[in-house]
């Protein structure tokens, strides 16, 4: 067989099902190629014993006959995750030397089934970024590289896209709040899907804005998201948000015939100043579709442009009263305190040298827009925007749309440096095609489709309706299908 690492999950999956290979070296495999790729910075805890012996017990569960979808199967944790006995950071420093009592439910059943956990994964702190260089760790590297430049991976899950998109695990689990898998799947030429809110459970995931974080996998193709995604769902009363929903066979459901679809394409994400190669990408990825049986129609949705000012006030104001809890006192880090400090001081020089810049930043956005004088103006406004910009959606799908297509980002891979070193807004505006989808609770999915004149891979979004995962995949499978995406980057690292 080919380097084992470079299998997808389907393949991986059916190989050793038919015995062509074992769990254990698959993952020898993936810790070999995780071995050379420190250059990446994508993984930043390694288990290697513990995947060998999870791959171990895989192999015995596949030889009894007992082997679910992803028994066997080397895979990243996203560092948001907290799993047991591990350390489990959110890429910021104030969780430093926290190592879980529990495991969360996301990653708990994808090891109930058999999946390997190879380590954890590079990310921005406490998700809040859309270029990894917010991480404690560094930033993760994107394999990608057209010249000297180092690029980012994206954000907040760069570690993930990265290790992806290098073949050093199979697959990896992400998390999105505003498009921190979409938009870091676009900018590595992998398969990231955001689920319906409230589809896979919270519990156990480190909070970022309680309303909008989603967990979700990230991939190599459309199929092997499908499987993952089964997998991760599921409801869970330790979750208040999970949905109580039977959780369909994603695969089955993807065939990829979308004759007679209804795909819709927003007039007000052509926006000025956009790449005419983005632009040029999503009418190319229309036709594609329209080739394939479906009608591609325009639609409105009139409250896009309030989207992403509404969500940098909430997903700020949520992620404010729950980083309240990291105070150095029960856990994670606690600053040096001189003689005469009391507790407010212990708060302050903690929480001061904990978190970074960033977080720091929307946490006093956060605490400002709660603020007695503010709430109002402020938080309650951009609920009621939310709530408009929800309805938008429910009355493009009652009228007959099936999904959306839009781009993923408004550029490809952009160097690390270039936008930390300008207005923190030009960063945030990464997210302009992909808060719309966390906004309104949908499922959102990128799919790689090209490559602009650089070299570098571009995506385009489909949006669902809620709770019609299924449905999703089946369009994404007929685009990647008629896009033939194969490119993969040149090994650098």
């Amino acid at each position: 067989m080919t380097d084992l690492n470079t299998l997808g999950l389907a393949e991986a999956r059916d190989a050793l099902r038919a015995g062509s290979t074992t769990s254990k070296e698959l993952t020898a495999a993936c810790l070999k190629a995780i071995e050379g790729a420190g250059a990446l910075n994508a993984f930043v805890h390694h288990t290697p014993e513990i995947a060998m012996e999870q791959a171990a017990a895989a192999d015995a569960r596949i030889a009894e006959g007992d082997a679910p979808a992803m028994c066997g199967l080397p895979i990243g944790i996203k560092d948001l995750f907290c799993t047991k006995g591990v350390p489990s950071q959110a890429g910021s420093r104030i969780l430093e030397g926290f190592l879980p009592e529990y495991e969360s439910t996301v990653s708990g059943n994808l090891l109930g089934s058999g999946a390997v956990m190879l380590g954890k994964l590079n990310m921005d702190e406490f998700a809040m970024g859309s270029s990894n260089e917010t991480s404690v760790y560094g930033n993760a590297i994107n394999p990608w590289k057209v010249d000297e430049r180092q690029l980012t991976p994206g954000g907040s899950s760069g570690g993930s896209a990265a290790a992806v998109a290098a073949d050093l695990c199979l697959a990896a689990t992400g998390t999105d709040t505003g498009g921190s898998i979409r938009q870091p799947a676009a900018f590595t030429g992998t398969v990231g899907i955001k689920p319906t809110y409230g589809r896979c459970s919270r519990w156990g995931v480190v909070a970022f804005a309680s309303s909008l974080d989603q967990a979700g996998p990230m991939t190599k193709s459309v199929r092997d998201a499908a499987i993952m995604l089964e997998t991760m769902c599921g409801y869970d009363p330790k979750d208040s948000t999970s949905a109580d929903l039977a959780v369909p066979n994603f695969e089955a459901l993807m065939t990829g015939d979308i004759r007679g679809k209804k795909i819709g394409l927003p007039k007000e994400y052509r926006m000025d100043g956009m790449p005419a190669e983005i632009d040029k990408l999503w009418a190319d990825g229309a036709d594609m579709l329209r080739d394939v049986g479906a009608e591609i129609v325009d639609i409105s949705l009139p409250h896009t442009k309030y989207a992403l000012p509404a969500y940098y006030v909430i997903a700020p104001a949520e992620a404010s009263s729950n980083l309240a809890r990291y105070d150095g006192v029960r856990y994670g880090h606690r600053a040096t305190l001189d003689a005469g400090d009391g507790i407010t001081e212990m708060y302050e020089k903690t929480r001061a040298e904990g978190f970074g810049p960033e977080v720091q930043r929307r946490v006093m956005i956060g605490t400002y827009v709660l603020s007695a004088g503010f709430y109002d103006a402020y938080y309650n406004r951009a609920r009621r925007v939310r709530t408009l910009i929800k309805k938008d959606f429910e009355d493009v799908f009652a009228a007959g749309v099936d999904a959306i297509l839009t781009p993923a980002t408004p550029s490809s891979a952009f160097g690390l440096g270039e936008m930390t070193d300008v207005d923190p807004v030009q960063m945030y505006l990464n997210d302009v095609f992909t808060v719309t989808v966390n906004m309104a609770g949908l499922p959102g999915i990128s799919v790689p489709v090209g490559l602009d004149s650089k070299g570098l891979p571009m995506g385009l979004q489909l949006i669902g309706r809620p709770w019609e995962e299924g449905d999703l995949l089946s369009s994404a499978y007929a685009l990647e299908k008629a896009a033939g995406f194969v490119a993969k980057p040149t090994k650098w690292w």
